[in-house]
């Protein structure tokens, strides 16, 4: 029972952002062409991991709602190396998080914070890029039918034109039907994995057994990978933590690898680009948190640092009933994508 409730709790705080991933990646599906997306992010080559890692700074996703977004990008034909790196560089940051990470934990450490995770993004990237070729897992890249009426003569003109509300019903036909039922059955099982880790593991064994140094570094990663913990309510943990004498290195690899990475993404992840990414993706993340950390940690001590401004333990993000109303409108919206695709086949 107590893995059932953990995994009640992960499912309500995950269910926001999910859905608003989900959502996203129907607005990527619709409004953005596979042409454009393979031009730019499709090639194994530096430049398409620069601008995948670059796109996914700014993006207010979390570390499951970019799940959605980075498969749908994946999908369009955006190479592996280009969907590690945009899985990395944007749960990582986004705008909320940074301005949240600003107020609480000053101008160094936020500025480190976003070009540490950008660096950490493009690593990865580049290393899926040399060490896995593209023939391994097939990419699904769309035909030429169209998104909408998915036929592959045009209307008017030898042209599709769809309204705007005919978009968006694309869109989220696409998001919450087609996509979220590919990816139900994985998200369900990561959900169960990730409540039986937060049943076995604590959050007061974070606070309670620590230490300081490089060992601190170590213990924050093997803690935050595999548990889900979103951008910004990490951010509190790890004021609290530096607050109370945690070095800011340490802090910042819980920042780093927390919201990077959790077993709902590395189990879609292993499933829809190859378990090789997968391994690639977590020693990318490990090497660079660590090493980044302990760079912070000098960098800290030469410029003292800033002053933590405070830190709010465990706030709530968002009201109960908004957690809650969303965890019921996925399941339901997975019941009925789960349904569709037993009633197509």
């Amino acid at each position: 029972m107590g893995i059932l409730r953990e995994s009640i709790d992960l499912l309500n705080k995950m269910a926001p952002y999910l859905l608003f991933g989900f959502f996203f990646a129907g607005i990527l599906h619709i409004f953005l062409s596979p042409e454009g997306i393979a031009r730019h992010l499709g090639r194994g080559n530096f430049s398409s991991v620069i601008k995948a890692a670059l796109f996914g700074i700014p993006l207010p996703l979390c570390s499951c709602g970019v799940v959605p977004a980075a498969l749908s990008l994946r999908k369009e034909g955006a190479s592996r190396g280009s969907v590690l790196a945009f899985l990395i560089s944007t749960p990582a940051t986004g705008i909320d998080s940074i301005f949240a990470t600003y107020a609480l934990m000053g101008g160094l450490f936020t500025a480190y914070r976003v070009l540490a995770s950008f660096i950490t993004a493009v690593f990865a990237g580049i290393l899926a890029n040399i060490f896995t070729k593209e023939d391994e897992v097939s990419s699904e890249k769309s035909d030429e039918k169209c998104k909408m009426c998915h036929t592959d003569d045009g209307h008017e003109g030898g042209q599709h034109n769809h309204t705007i509300w005919e978009r968006a019903k694309g869109a989220l036909n696409y998001a919450f039907v087609e996509l979220l039922g590919d990816v139900s059955k994985w998200l369900l099982l990561g959900i169960l994995v990730g409540g039986a880790i937060s049943w076995f593991i604590p959050e007061a064994f974070i606070t309670r057994y620590l230490g300081s140094g490089l060992r601190a570094m170590v213990i924050m990663f093997l803690i935050g990978a595999p548990m889900y913990v979103c951008a910004t309510g990490s951010i509190p943990i790890a004021a609290a933590l530096m607050l109370k004498g945690i070095n800011p290195g340490a802090a910042f690899v819980f920042l780093l690898a927390g919201p990077a990475t959790n077993a709902v993404t590395m189990t879609i992840v292993s499933k829809y680009i190859g378990k090789k990414a997968v391994a690639i993706y977590l020693v990318s993340i490990a090497v660079s948190s660590i090493g980044l950390g302990l760079l912070l940690d000098r960098v800290w001590n030469i410029f003292g640092g800033a002053q933590i401004k405070g830190a709010a333990m465990h706030s709530q993000i968002l009201p109960l009933w908004v957690e809650q109303s969303s965890a019921v409108i996925l399941i339901l919206l997975i019941t009925y994508s789960i349904l569709n695709k037993i009633k197509r086949r």
